[in-house]
């Protein structure tokens, strides 16, 4: 059974930093793209960042260019999204979802499995 399992949610300051863990279980991901989307309150789940789990190559959103980075570490079957210099706007539910295309995609059709979220508040 396919488990994405986020962590590493919480409150932090505005201008703070947070790094955000997804751990992946019951199959090999080694052909995947795994990304992180997030959706807050009365919005659309929107793309954040992804990572291609084999050599690593990294896709952002405009938003978040230069203050996340998504990485991944291949022996904990884990990939991570460092957040700095966080604003109030993106407070949301921030999800895992991992996607066989070969090609990071920003789009949620594009993903098979889902994790079931992690909270992140930054607060003004």
């Amino acid at each position: 059974q396919v488990q994405l399992v986020e962590s590493g949610g919480g409150l932090v300051q505005a201008g703070g930093s947070l790094r955000l863990s997804c751990a992946a279980s019951g199959r090999s991901f080694s052909g995947y793209v795994m990304g992180w989307f997030r959706r807050a309150p009365g919005k659309e789940r929107e793309f954040v960042a992804a990572v291609r789990w084999s050599g690593g190559l990294t896709y952002y959103a405009d938003s978040v260019k230069g203050r996340f980075t998504a990485s991944r570490d291949n022996a904990k079957n884990t990939v991570y999204l460092q957040m700095n210099s966080l604003k109030p706007e993106e407070t949301a539910v921030y999800y895992c979802a991992a996607s066989r295309l070969v090609v990071p995609e920003p789009e949620v059709p594009f993903y098979d499995y889902w994790g079931q979220g992690t909270q992140v508040t930054v607060s003004s």
